[in-house]
């Protein structure tokens, strides 16, 4: 019990000196959450739209990949990645390996089957009859894709606050890709596993506080948009 009442009282101290290291990683952290998630949402949004109008072959193979995604381990998306961005990689040219710009592609490919698994489920619950009615007024099938996005945009906000769950919280990946270096890629996760490792226990419980308030300020900012919707 001390050791959680030492880390609430050392949390308010960080927020209240305003730490400058403490928030730097808090800012380093909703950088890459949020550029991995807008990532996943422009390729995955369209991705389960095109799932849930389209018949074709393969579909279910497709649909059950996703879903399969849904639940991808972070750390096997790290070691992928990781292999990808390694020197004698495919793209080891680039030399992002053990930078933020590694952690967002990293944390985009976690949200992004998340993203596209809800975009599916969201689209499949409007009437098929709103459909038909929309291209029998002479809409295109573009016009009908859009028009059937904005009938869903209140259940997709899950989808947002999902995504962005999935990546802020996640550690294996960032750990992986982006090494965990002081003032570079060190996120509140894996700052909270070196406190840890360190004996630091109030420390750690500070960051998790941190972090938990920071899930759920957006959480809340979107609920509110969804509720209000």
């Amino acid at each position: 019990m001390d050791v959680l009442v030492g880390g609430v009282v050392e949390a308010l101290r960080l927020l209240v000196t305003g730490d400058a290291e403490v928030w730097a990683i808090l800012r380093l952290s909703l950088l890459v959450s949020a550029s991995g998630t807008a990532i996943a949402l422009l390729l995955a949004i369209p991705a389960g739209a095109a799932l849930a109008l389209t018949r074709f072959r393969g579909r279910q193979l497709l649909v059950s990949l996703v879903n399969t995604g849904m639940g991808l381990p972070p750390v096997v998306v790290g070691l992928f990645v990781t292999i990808l961005l390694w020197r004698s990689g495919p793209f080891g040219a680039w030399e992002i390996l053990y930078t933020p710009a590694a952690i967002v592609i990293a944390q985009a490919v976690i949200a992004a089957p998340i993203v596209t698994g809800i975009t599916l489920a969201a689209v499949q619950s409007v009437p098929s009859a709103f459909r038909l009615q929309l291209l029998g007024l002479g809409a295109s099938r573009l016009q009908m894709t859009w028009m059937v996005l904005r009938e869903a945009r209140l259940p997709m906000l899950a989808a947002v606050m999902a995504g962005f769950g999935g990546v802020i919280s996640e550690i294996g990946a960032s750990m992986m890709v982006g090494g965990n270096i002081k003032g570079s890629t060190r996120t509140l996760t894996t700052a909270m596993v070196l406190e840890t490792g360190k004996g630091n226990f109030d420390i750690a419980i500070a960051l998790s506080i941190l972090l938990l308030t920071l899930v759920f300020l957006v959480n809340w900012a979107l609920t509110a948009v969804q509720q209000r919707g």
